[in-house]
């Protein structure tokens, strides 16, 4: 199957789906099926098994969230059960699925981590019809007695390859020992390495695979975008990013650490743009609020890691920045996936400083994607000053032993008239200074980073042999 359309030429209409769920697909303007919900939904609709490979935007829960829904009966008890890595995305196939059975009447629960497990309880002892939860709450209610998974028939996991890379698959495997009536099993995931397939078939036999043909992910609608930057100056070009955004513009800003988040929110706070940060150490009602307003259009920007950003699968994304180069290429297909959805334009930017260049050409090399090198974003028209001020970044000009190259206009040749030249008017430490080359017309002159702007602006104006001395950065 090829991600490469935002949709089929199959309609929702062709397949005689219960007028529950026909109403409800109908009410959102739904016609057309994507890729994955056409290929996916019928052969689900028959009771085989699958697994699906499609990328964050595709449709995919609505792939498997329709014949769940039409094989389980509002009779309260336990029919279903939907296993995602993070709360975030938990709530979000939750609502959608709950959306999707329209007036049928099916009971949804959602459990996760982090709320209270007193209300969750009840909630559950209450009766149900379809579970939606992450591992570990589901594991916990299940050993509390309120959770019977031997009655359930119909099983889901969703973004597979996030759950056995963040270490759930024992406990995915402790679930599936005890589904002992199951029916149907249906994976989904964004991405499927060779190891999370030789997983799957632990507990999956005799599946229908449907998955691209190759390792090329196309990303329909998107631009995709790098700018060699060091990490002094990847606010300087964020500020340019920022300045032009409209009012319509919804953005995503991928960090890969905690303290970072936090840290830019300040930093864009104080050249007064306003951003939102998500990440794991916030409380979990604080999380869930800044994920409404976000899909509500209240918030216009977010800050987030990774796993924070599981449950941002918000339509009207037109900008997904990576300020931090993530360290896997699967994180980096998740993260651009946020945008481009459903066929609407979008934008993917990446900030690539020299640490950052292994890992970025990994990536392109993995997928075969086409990203643009391009310089900084020019100002908009009627703006004439940065936001964010471009500093010197010695760290991105330095080698590998912290040493700046610094070009001198100079007949000089002797490379031990030029170091004591340097020396005595930058007053630096014979250490400081790395090696010389000199041709008759120029001379290269190695200086420490920590010394480089030191030794830039004691060398302007002064003269050598009679000349005044020219010095820049040699490129």
């Amino acid at each position: 199957m090829s991600a490469a359309n935002a949709l089929s030429t199959v309609r929702f209409s062709d397949w005689d789906l219960s007028p529950e769920i026909a109403n409800s697909i109908s009410s959102k303007g739904w016609d057309f099926a994507t890729p994955i919900q056409a290929e996916a939904i019928p052969l689900a609709r028959s009771g085989r098994d699958i697994v699906g490979q499609a990328r964050t935007g595709s449709g995919k829960t609505a792939a498997f969230g329709i014949p769940i829904i039409e094989n389980c009966k509002p009779t309260g008890v336990t029919q279903a059960l939907v296993l995602c890595p993070t709360r975030e995305l938990a709530t979000q196939v939750g609502e959608e699925m709950q959306w999707l059975q329209g007036e049928k009447g099916l009971k949804f629960v959602t459990v996760y981590g982090g709320t209270d497990i007193d209300k969750q309880a009840k909630v559950l002892d209450s009766g149900c019809d379809i579970i939606v939860g992450t591992p570990g709450r589901v594991i916990d209610m299940s050993k509390r007695g309120h959770i019977d998974l031997e009655n359930i028939t119909h099983f889901a996991l969703d973004e597979a390859d996030r759950m056995l890379d963040m270490g759930f698959f024992p406990d995915i495997l402790w679930c599936l020992e005890r589904l002992t009536n199951r029916q149907q099993t249906l994976l989904f995931s964004a991405t499927f390495p060779q190891e999370v397939l030789e997983a799957a078939n632990e507990f999956i036999s005799d599946a229908e695979h449907i998955m691209s043909d190759d390792l090329d992910v196309e990303v329909p609608e998107i631009d995709q975008f790098m700018v060699r930057i060091g990490r002094a100056n990847k606010l300087w070009v964020l500020g340019r990013l920022m300045v032009r955004l409209t009012k319509e513009d919804q953005v995503i800003i991928f960090t890969n650490t905690k303290r970072m988040v936090d840290l830019l929110v300040e930093r864009l706070d104080r050249h007064r743009f306003s951003s939102t940060g998500l990440h794991g150490d916030m409380a979990q009602n604080k999380r869930e609020r800044i994920i409404s307003d976000f899909r509500d259009g209240k918030t216009r920007v977010v800050i987030a890691t990774d796993v924070a950003a599981r449950g941002l699968d918000v339509d009207g994304v037109t900008m997904v920045v990576n300020y931090d180069i993530p360290s896997d290429s699967e994180s980096y297909v998740h993260r651009i996936g946020r945008t481009g959805r459903m066929g609407r334009k979008g934008e993917a930017w990446s900030f690539v400083s020299g640490e950052d260049a292994p890992n970025m050409t990994k990536i392109i090399s993995t997928w075969n994607m086409v990203v643009q090198e391009v310089e900084a974003p020019e100002l908009p028209d009627g703006v004439d000053r940065d936001p964010v001020r471009k500093q010197m970044d010695w760290g991105e000009s330095a080698d590998v032993f912290g040493m700046v190259p610094l070009r001198l206009s100079t007949n000089e040749t002797s490379k031990l008239a030029i170091h004591c030249f340097v020396t005595d008017q930058a007053r630096l430490p014979d250490l400081a200074i790395g090696q010389i080359r000199a041709d008759g017309t120029e001379a290269i002159v190695e200086i420490h980073r920590e010394k480089a702007q030191h030794a830039l602006d004691a060398l302007k104006g002064k003269s050598m042999n009679g000349s005044n001395i020219n010095v820049q950065i040699a490129n």
